[in-house]
């Protein structure tokens, strides 16, 4: 069984958990969907449960410039015939020119320029991408009269520094600490300006922690497939911190799940709502599993917390994502992870290859910045 085959398998296996009703099936059968960034690892699980929806005579368009990846195979990119993938980027007219062409439906938008230290160190080039590309993205949307826009935003990113737990959706802050979280705030204040101006039916997805098969290690990237992928070479875990920092780690099919019911339900539109497991893990805890289940002897080092890593605690409630859209987070933490590792082990030689890590410190353990 090939690469795409399993992660097939592992979200047709997880449809069959969810059950959604027949009529969001119904719903979805014969429409042309965009997802930018579907080449990454939400998106790239995305396109899956969204092919099998659509069916032979719908379509998912993917617009994907591969800044995450840096290939296309099927080991990212669907291999089905109805699935259309295009290399580009959303701030291009031509690019977008070409896949409203498509007759496009509803567009899931979760290309963005990731993440926190990657927008410290290119902060012009960030808002480039989270800001301008979103609101070309908008007006082709909205001149396309599409029935939905779901964006993907960051529960990790808008709350700010100071929020109550659980972060609950009507709290907002202004206590923001990186571009990447100023963007992501400044994205779902666009998509309501489209949905207040031009009546369009936007929703704003709140993902916190995603983690699971999919996601290549990288200077960049989120701290599970780092902290895989030095362990099973050996290396020791950088810990910014004391450890005890939490976050609400959610696998990666969960947010797919929310995505799709998102997309659907009337009640989603106009609102914002976190899409989380609702539960917190103690980095130093992650770590502990990464280090038994890979095996590795390899000591922790300690570091100081990133200047801008300003959230000893991450836990979200999902009471309002439960009651709009009948969201239900069914995978556990150990679960998930182990086909996080099981995704690894299968892929090792190709994640090796493109695991992005410039020479130097990296931008995980950087001190003060």
């Amino acid at each position: 069984m090939n690469t795409y085959e399993k992660r097939a398998e592992w979200v047709r296996d997880y449809f069959k958990k969810v059950k959604p009703e027949p009529k969001l099936i119904s719903y979805y059968k014969g429409k042309n969907i965009l997802v930018t960034g579907g080449a990454g690892a939400i998106g790239s699980n995305l396109i899956i449960a969204l092919s099998d929806l659509v069916g032979e005579k719908g379509k998912v368009v993917v617009l994907d410039n591969l800044s995450s990846i840096k290939i296309k195979n099927s080991w990212n990119i669907t291999p089905l015939s109805n699935i259309l993938f295009v290399e580009g980027d959303i701030r291009s007219d031509v690019d977008l020119k070409r896949i409203f062409k498509e007759d496009i439906d509803l567009v899931f938008h979760l290309a963005a320029f990731f993440a926190n230290q990657n927008s410290v160190d290119y902060t012009e080039l960030s808002a480039e991408v989270d800001v301008i590309g979103m609101i070309r993205l908008l007006e082709y949307s909205r001149l396309a009269k599409i029935e939905r826009f779901i964006y993907a935003s960051s529960g990790c990113a808008i709350y700010g520094s100071y929020a109550k737990m659980p972060l609950q959706e009507d709290f907002v802050s202004m206590h923001l600490t990186t571009p990447y979280q100023i963007n992501k705030m400044t994205g779902e204040m666009y998509c309501n300006f489209f949905a207040h101006h031009y009546d369009m039916k936007a929703v704003n997805c709140r993902f916190f922690n995603s983690y699971g098969p999919g996601e290549v290690p990288g200077q960049y990237r989120n701290v599970i497939p780092n902290f895989i992928y030095w362990s099973m070479k050996g290396k020791p875990l950088p810990i910014t911190g004391t450890g005890s920092e939490t976050r609400d780690f959610t696998y990666v099919l969960d947010l797919v799940q929310g995505l799709v019911k998102a997309g659907y339900y009337k009640e989603a539109v106009g609102e914002n709502f976190n899409l989380a497991a609702g539960k917190e893990i103690s980095i130093i805890d992650m770590a502990n599993l990464v280090k038994k289940i890979t095996g590795s002897g390899a000591p922790f080092l300690y570091k100081p917390r990133r200047k801008w890593d300003t959230k000893p605690r991450l836990l979200a409630s999902i009471k309002k994502a439960k009651k709009l859209i009948g969201y239900e987070p069914i995978v556990k933490f150990e679960d998930g992870f182990m086909k996080n590792i099981e995704w690894f082990q299968d892929n090792w030689d190709l994640i090796e290859k493109l695991a992005d890590f410039t020479p130097g410190m990296s931008s995980a353990v950087r001190n003060g910045k």
